[in-house]
This record gives structure tokens, C-alpha cells and sequence, in this order.
């Protein structure tokens, strides 16, 4: 079922993909005959860029089919991360288009060259931004329904060009009405806005490529979930790896009675792992923490691991507390805020002191990272 719903998905981008290939060649085609009439090398620069985004759409479609390849023997976890190498690659054509733009718009500038507009050039332009408007939006759109990064970034590129030609049909009918040819000052401005954004969305895509933090709504509504499940009393470490859409791998740590058997906790992390993969599309694996009844032994021990946690605020929680009374073991694990600069120097201040306060007591603390609280 969810290998249908991606095979639907992949051919919804792809026809987006193939409208945006349509509209930009006709662009092309009509923005060339006008450019060339006029000698206007900002509408043939225009041109050349609609042609990068034909390109794009190209690129899309086959970072698209390799991200729904099956997985393999050296790539276990599929393709889906070849979507977000696509994004960064159109950043990259977008760059290459404000790159472009601003060097045609010097060499006018240097060379002093003078277009010759007419009446159908302003039409042709006008056309055009009505057409980039269009596959803008379109793109938008269907990325936001689609859940696909390539997608918004082309509909990003596309409503930039709709900047690039109005700035072209403003130099345009400037320099027809009063002879003073502002063109080449307007494609170096467009040219520096169209490099920032590239920047940006290539930025966005690296972010995703290096593995971000898991979306805060996402993480909440699954905790609570699980947290709901019965005979579960706590959710903790939940580590979320993102491998394309709607292809997670996960892990997580769940408070349980200690009194439950083998057979209780498998039944119980089952559950939960399809409870996991049916509603949030994530293969889950889970852990368990024995929740230990109260004695006036344990009460006592965790009141001191609290008043030393509190000399130390870069320790964010403590979880999975377990005392075993019978080889006087203490067990429990500690977040340490990702902004601690020496996270192992807490870690071992934490572990000495409790050390020095408890010397009839083994301490065994686990240096849990903070991968979903904040």
C-alpha cells in the first residue's frame, strides 16, 4: 500500500515536472525571436535562464526516479536522501542563471550596447510573466501537497524569474519611451537577488543532506502515542532517522514494570512498532527500562542524583533510573544540552560527585544526546 502511494507520488512530481518543461521551452523559443529582433541581450539572458529551468525540471524528474528505486545490498535504506542532492543541484542551476545574468548585464553596460524595442516585445514579456506566475505557484503548490523539497525549490526559482522579466520589461519600456537604457543596472540587481536565494535553498537542502532535527509536532504526536500505549510509563531517547519521505528508521527507550515477563514485552514493543509504521511511516525499534517499585532505599538514592542535577544546568533530564538494591547498582542516564561545550567533563562531574556522596554504590550513568527534546 505505502509503495503505491509512492509510486503515485513520483509520477504526480514528474507531471509537474514535464508542465514546467513545456511552459519554459515556449519561453525560451518566444523570449530568443524577441531578443534577437531587438538586440536586446537581457531578454536573450532571460532566455538562456528559462532554458536552466527547463533543466531543472529535467534534473527533477531524475533525482525523483532514483530516489523510488528499490534498496539494495549497498544501499539498505533506499534512495529517498536523492531528493534532497536534487534541490541542492537546481540551487546550484539557480546560481549559475544569477551568475549569468549579471555578467551579460556588465558586458552591456562595458560595450554600451543600445536594444530596439517594439510593441510585441512588451507583449511577448507580458506573456511571459503571466506564464512564470503560473508555473510558480503551480510548483508551489504541488510541492506543499507533494511533500517535495525539488518541487518548492523550482516553483522558488520560477517566481524569481517572474522578478527577472519584470525587471527586463521596465528596462524595457524605460529605454523605449525615454532613450535612457537601464537594463544592464537592473539585470546586475536581479542577478545579486536571484545568487542570495540561490544560496538559500541550497543551504536548506545541505541542512537536510547532514540529518536535521526531526520536525517538534512530529516528535510530540508520536511520544504521545506511544506514551498512551498500555503498560507503557515512560518515553525516552527517541532518535529519529530520516532517509527521504515518508522513510523513517527510529529508535526508542519505554518505561516498563519490572515485574513483566519476556513474553509481555514482546507483545508490548510490538505495539508500538506497528503502531509506529502504520501511522508515522517509521520502522521502530524498541528498548525498554525496568520501572522499579519505590522502596525508602531507592526514594532515598534518586533524592540525591536530584539535588546534585541541579548544580549542573546543562543537564536538560534524568531518565531511566533503576536501582539494584542486591549489587548496589545505580543506573540512569543523563541529556546534556547541546550548547555545553564539554559535555564529557559534566558527564564525569556528575559521576564523581555521586561517587563521593554514594561510595557504597556502583554508578553506571549513559550519556544520552539531545536529539528531540528542543
Amino acid at each position: 500500500m505505502e509503495e503505491n502511494k509512492l509510486v503515485k507520488r513520483e509520477k504526480d512530481i514528474i507531471k509537474t515536472s514535464l508542465v514546467g518543461i513545456g511552459g519554459n521551452v515556449l519561453l525560451v523559443v518566444g523570449k530568443i525571436i524577441v531578443g534577437v529582433f531587438a538586440r536586446s541581450i537581457s531578454i536573450i539572458t532571460d532566455a538562456v535562464n528559462n532554458l536552466t529551468d527547463a533543466l531543472s525540471s529535467v534534473v527533477t524528474i531524475i533525482g525523483t526516479k532514483i530516489s523510488n528505486k528499490r534498496p539494495d545490498k549497498k544501499h539498505p535504506y533506499g534512495h529517498g536522501r536523492v531528493e534532497f542532492i536534487t534541490s541542492a543541484i537546481i540551487a546550484m542551476i539557480i546560481f549559475i542563471a544569477g551568475a549569468l545574468a549579471i555578467y551579460e548585464s556588465i558586458t552591456s553596460l562595458i560595450n554600451k550596447e543600445v536594444p530596439e524595442y517594439s510593441i510585441y516585445s512588451f507583449i511577448i514579456l507580458a506573456i511571459a510573466i503571466a506564464i512564470k506566475v503560473f508555473l510558480g505557484l503551480f510548483f508551489k503548490m504541488r510541492g506543499k501537497k507533494l511533500n517535495s523539497d525539488v518541487l518548492k525549490a523550482s516553483g522558488i526559482d520560477a517566481l524569481l524569474d517572474v522578478i527577472l522579466t519584470l525587471g527586463t520589461l521596465v528596462g524595457a519600456i524605460v529605454s523605449y519611451t525615454t532613450g535612457v537604457h537601464l537594463e544592464g543596472y537592473i539585470g546586475i540587481a536581479i542577478g545579486l537577488f536571484i545568487l542570495k536565494t540561490s544560496v538559500d535553498v541550497f543551504r536548506e537542502s545541505a541542512s537536510k543532506i547532514v540529518g536535521e532535527r526531526t520536525d517538534k509536532e512530529f516528535v510530540e504526536n508520536m511520544t504521545k502515542d506511544i506514551l498512551e500505549t498500555p503498560g507503557v510509563y515512560g518515553v525516552y531517547d527517541l532518535i529519529i532517522n530520516n532517509y527521504g519521505i515518508d522513510r523513517n528508521i527510529a529508535s526508542v527507550h519505554v518505561e516498563v514494570e519490572d515485574s513483566m515477563t519476556a513474553n509481555e514485552i514482546q507483545r508490548l514493543e510490538r505495539n508500538i512498532a506497528y503502531l509506529c509504521f502504520d501511522k508515522y511511516h517509521t520502522v521502530m525499534t524498541v528498548g525498554v527500562y525496568a520501572k522499579h517499585e519505590e522502596t525508602e532505599e531507592s526514594r532515598h538514592i534518586k533524592g540525591i542524583i536530584d539535588d546534585v542535577i541541579k548544580e549542573f544546568p546543562e543537564v536538560i533530564q534524568v531518565h531511566g533510573f533503576y536501582l539494584d538494591e542486591e549489587t548496589k547498582t545505580v543506573n540512569f542516564d543523563v541529556i546534556i544540552s547541546l550548547e555545553s561545550k564539554d559535555e564529557r567533563k559534566i558527564y564525569k562531574a556528575v559521576h564523581d560527585k555521586l561517587h563521593e556522596l554514594l561510595p557504597d554504590y556502583h554508578i553506571h550513568i549513559v550519556l544520552d544526546r539531545d536529539y528531540s527534546l528542543t
